[in-house]
């Protein structure tokens, strides 16, 4: 596909990761058993037996990545994604998916041998847990790209430490695009040390409470003193998600802020983060301060959570004033130092 070159057309977000199709299996018949605290969760079915299931649901085109290339395009942001898919019917659909969604896919690649990532998404109550293979797709940066406002990269394959590298030294001698990381599985496996340019290079990190000990190698509950510790490997802003609980956030200048969840009752979770992650992108982008962008990213956040995948419930910028407008009292950013 020809690669995008036009200036009066540049890309907000040019998203960078691995696409997937999700397959959701509602389970009627099992048992999530947790800690006292909630923690720990492991879900469980009987074993050697026939188990049924409600119904399921296939949802093309979703990965941390892509998820973000469709939040921003919601918010009225141009948008592409930089990604590898087989040239099975799952690959087309994905594309097609992409650009009914209003996402450039110019520099989408097509592998002719390897198949489209497909992820099985066992769902029980609001939560699920999610059997992931990803193929080894050749990957490379785009050429002759102009230089989008934002990269989002988020979660890559275990043969793109190579591929990391690139990206690497396009944003060195690019300055000018701004880089929003989210590690994904991998990306955390790889380890501080070789990923540390790309810690460095990041404008904006985000991450869970769970993956911020995970990355650092740590057990530590001060959600203070973890966004201390990632904020010392290099990136400027932190957001540190804790589910149900709220979020954090580290300025550049060293405040700290705490938001809470817009209130509601999830029907199913996937890409609830991703959603918040990429709409504090998007708002970045469209000159909107942390501080407004953390009382955006609740918003769709709990939208996408009324929904089947990640990218149903993703709201117009519209959609999210009107919530605004209704937002309970305790619904504000808090600072916490």
């Amino acid at each position: 596909m020809e690669n995008q070159t036009d200036n009066s057309n540049r890309i907000d977000i040019l998203g960078i990761g691995d696409l997937v199709v999700d397959d959701f299996i509602r389970l009627e018949d099992a048992e999530a058993t947790c800690d006292l605290d909630q923690e720990n969760c492991r879900l469980s079915v009987r074993f050697g037996d026939k188990v049924p299931f409600e119904f399921h649901e296939i949802v093309y085109a979703v990965g941390n990545s892509a998820n973000a290339t469709v939040c921003a395009s919601r918010l009225g942001l141009n948008s592409a994604l930089s990604v590898v898919v087989g040239s099975d019917d799952n690959g087309k659909k994905c594309i097609e998916t992409l650009t009914s969604n209003k996402v450039s896919t110019d520099f989408v690649e097509v592998d002719p041998k390897l198949p489209t990532n497909f992820h099985y998404v066992l769902w029980y109550g609001p939560e699920r847990t999610i059997f992931v293979n990803h193929a080894p797709f050749e990957r490379h940066f785009p050429q002759n790209i102009t230089p989008p406002k934002w990269i989002y990269l988020s979660s890559l394959g275990e043969n793109t430490e190579g591929f990391h590298n690139e990206i690497t030294e396009w944003l060195k001698k690019h300055p000018e695009t701004k880089l929003a990381f989210q590690p994904g599985t991998f990306q955390m496996k790889l380890g501080i040390e070789k990923l540390k340019n790309i810690y460095a290079l990041s404008d904006i990190f985000f991450c869970n409470m769970d993956e911020a000990q995970r990355i650092l190698g740590i057990v530590e509950l001060d959600p203070q003193k973890l966004m201390n510790s990632l904020h010392a490997l290099g990136p400027k802003i932190i957001v540190l998600t804790n589910g149900i609980k709220g979020a954090y956030s580290r300025q550049e200048d060293g405040s700290m802020y705490f938001m809470p969840i817009y209130p509601h009752i999830p029907y199913e979770r996937t890409g609830a983060g991703d959603a918040y992650a990429s709409t504090i992108v998007a708002c970045l982008s469209m000159g909107k301060t942390l501080a407004e962008a953390m009382t955006w990213a609740p918003i769709n956040a709990m939208s996408v959570t009324k929904q089947i995948g990640a990218q149903k419930g993703l709201l117009s910028a519209i959609e999210i004033q009107d919530f605004l407008s209704k937002a309970p009292v305790e619904y504000k950013l808090q600072k916490v130092n």
